[in-house]
């Protein structure tokens, strides 16, 4: 768990420092940096997706894990946690204000709410070092450590940028990581032990896949339900530890 609370420490002042100097950065300026760290997205996306030994699996995974996805509809329960925080701990001045005039402002910083935490939830949450990083950790190796180390100082400028930019909503997605890398790091102490280098692989695989998913978000390309994905990062190695049990070669040369 240590790695995790580093990562919810560093995305914490990151998003102090956006919410508190984002008035004071241009449009242009937050709009170029998301521009620049989708394109970095994008990279890390595509560099973990050709880590699979087989693209049929993150193609089954995908499909199958976003059918479920989207019958779950994980990507509404996500929105509708973000719109529940936002009435929660939004400002006493903004939540009491009642006034017809003010009705479209209190939608639009809703939404605004919402976005912010959905989108650094899922940047922050679905890449291949919360996976392979939690659940090392979770291990006791000193590598997975490194990797969440790796993954804070990276979460921690790109929290800044997103809270300039999307608000106080980010700085909630530390629920999201300790929740989510707290979970995966509990499980690594219980069953690490049993996941494979393929199956590891392949989760990173389908999780670069998704980040490819998440660049176009940032891009402002497409904006596709990227969390109804999520099921396809269990779906992925579940595959390959089927297929190892049923004496299956999904790797021929």
């Amino acid at each position: 768990m240590t790695g995790t609370i580093l990562n919810a420490i560093t995305v914490a002042i990151g998003s102090a420092l956006g919410l508190t100097i984002g008035s004071r950065i241009s449009a242009k300026i937050q709009e170029s940096v998301i521009t620049g760290l989708g394109l970095v997205t994008a990279f890390v996306g595509f560099s973990n997706a050709g880590r699979s030994g087989n693209i049929i699996i993150p193609l089954i995974s995908l499909v199958s894990g976003v059918i479920l996805g989207e019958l779950l509809d994980l990507d509404g329960a996500l929105g509708r946690l973000g719109g529940w925080l936002q009435q929660r701990f939004a400002s006493e001045g903004a939540a009491q204000s009642g006034s017809e005039g003010d009705h479209g402002g209190d939608h639009e910083s809703r939404a605004r709410f919402v976005n912010g935490f959905v989108t650094a939830s899922l940047v922050f949450c679905i890449g291949p070092l919360t996976f392979v990083g939690s659940i090392q950790d979770g291990m006791g190796l000193a590598i997975g450590f490194q990797q969440l180390a790796i993954k804070s100082v990276l979460d921690g400028f790109a929290s800044m940028a997103f809270a300039a930019s999307m608000g106080a909503g980010v700085a909630f997605s530390i629920l999201t990581i300790l929740i989510l890398q707290g979970g995966l790091a509990l499980a690594g102490s219980l069953l690490g032990g049993f996941m494979s280098d393929p199956m590891i692989n392949e989760m990173t695989a389908v999780g670069g896949l998704m980040l490819m998913g998440m660049s176009l978000i940032l891009l402002d390309l497409k904006h596709p339900r990227m969390a109804n994905f999520l099921p396809a990062l269990v779906i992925a190695p579940v595959i390959v530890a089927a297929a190892a049990a049923l004496g299956v070669n999904l790797y021929p040369l």
